[in-house]
């Protein structure tokens, strides 16, 4: 108890010094251990869905197709061969029409491009057959 007396002195005279008070009081919420910790997030949902994360775009070191793809219907391979039957001879003659055996993939503007690059001929129109070959 006679020791108790002069804290009392002490702090008597810091109440009188209402800065010095505030700053221990500053000092003493900074350092204790609710200080700087984050609030706990309060969930509303019983499932849990992760979050998205970053998704960066492409950034690749060395190109992984190397050259451009090839043209595989050109030309060439579009009219394979004339068909040379005897039926395919009379329309040539009568009909002064040309028939060729073609690529399956080719449709009938890719058709009438290849005649006029291969034979330089203005096809007028170009008929087309599906026929096992």
């Amino acid at each position: 108890s006679f020791e108790s007396a002069p804290i009392f002195a002490a702090d008597a005279t810091k109440k009188a010094d209402p800065k010095a008070q505030a700053a221990k009081a500053a000092k003493a919420v900074k350092s204790g251990p609710t200080f700087n910790r984050k609030a706990k997030k309060i969930r509303t949902k019983v499932t849990f869905h992760r979050p998205r994360t970053l998704k960066k775009e492409r950034n690749p070191k060395y190109p992984r197709i190397s050259a451009p793809p090839r043209n595989k219907l050109d030309h060439y391979q579009i009219l394979k061969f004339p068909l040379t039957t005897e039926s395919a001879m009379k329309k040539i003659e009568d009909n002064n029409t040309l028939v060729f055996i073609v690529d399956l993939r080719a449709d009938k503007k890719k058709i009438k491009a290849a005649v006029k690059k291969m034979y330089d001929i203005q096809a007028k129109k170009v008929n087309t057959l599906i026929r096992l070959a």
